[in-house]
This record gives structure tokens, sequence and C-alpha cells, in this order.
């Protein structure tokens, strides 16, 4: 297994240093596929519908708040 670089490890930034999506260079691109199989998953879940016109922000942010509906995503 390899070891984490502290140099390099996303492990080390303070929460403030993660960008909002908003602010992202290529936010307004479409979703990546990751985005939408995830969204997929947590919108059955949540019993909602599945967007698949979302951005890569929005995408995130929507992550976000079916992340917080369903429970998953949080630290324990």
């Amino acid at each position: 297994m390899a070891e984490r670089d502290p140099e390099t490890s996303n492990d080390t930034l303070p929460p403030d240093a993660v960008k909002d999506p908003d602010q992202w260079v290529t936010g307004d691109e479409s979703m990546t596929g990751a985005q939408a199989s995830y969204l997929r998953t947590l919108a059955h879940e949540a019993g909602e519908e599945f967007d698949e016109t979302l951005t890569k922000a929005d995408a995130s942010k929507r992550i976000d708040e079916l992340q917080q509906q369903t429970g998953r995503g949080r630290d324990h």
C-alpha cells in the first residue's frame, strides 16, 4: 500500500481551503460520470427525481443536499 505524502494530501488542507463550486473554473461544464452515478443513487434513496442536465457545480451542490437528506456522506 502506498503511503500518503503529507505535502500533497488533501487531509492536511483546512476546511475553508475547499473551493466553492460557484468558483470552479469548469463548474459550468456537464457533470462528470461519477457525479451522475452518485446522484442517481442518492436521488433514488431520497425519492427524488434525477436531473441529468446539471452542471458540475450544481451537481456538487445537489449531492451535498441529498447527502444531508439521506444521511449518506456524514462523518461518523
